[in-house]
């Protein structure tokens, strides 16, 4: 599984991510700090990418197109440290790897982690 960190995410995601043995990138490192989230979802699909983050929209992108990829991953917490919330997170990946590969809405707060399939129904 290869995991794209959206902007709304810090970059000190990434050492965690890829300590933790996830290969992982930053958007900034691939594209426009400002494109728009269509454009950051079109990349992780030709690309095989699943999208780590905070942002709501991309699910609504998902239910709207009916998508079957890419995976995403929405972290729901106030604090998105990776300090704070990488473990679940990274958990949570693992546990998941086959659904996120297959095509999955994965979302994590600090209580809970839901897991729905895609396309969203």
């Amino acid at each position: 599984m290869k995991l794209l960190v959206d902007m709304n995410l810090s970059k000190r995601w990434i050492p965690k991510l890829i300590d933790a043995g996830i290969d992982t990138v930053h958007w900034s490192a691939l594209g426009r700090i400002d494109a728009p989230d269509a454009e950051i979802m079109a990349y992780a699909k030709t690309h095989d990418y699943v999208v780590l983050t905070h942002d709501l929209d991309f699910s609504a992108i998902l239910a709207v197109t009916h998508g079957d990829k890419p995976s995403v991953v929405q972290i729901r917490s106030q604090d998105v440290s990776p300090d704070v919330i990488g473990q679940p997170v990274i958990q949570a990946l693992r546990q998941m790897t086959t659904e996120l590969e297959a095509g999955a809405l994965l979302t994590i707060d600090p209580i809970r982690t839901r897991l729905r399939l895609l396309p969203l129904q």
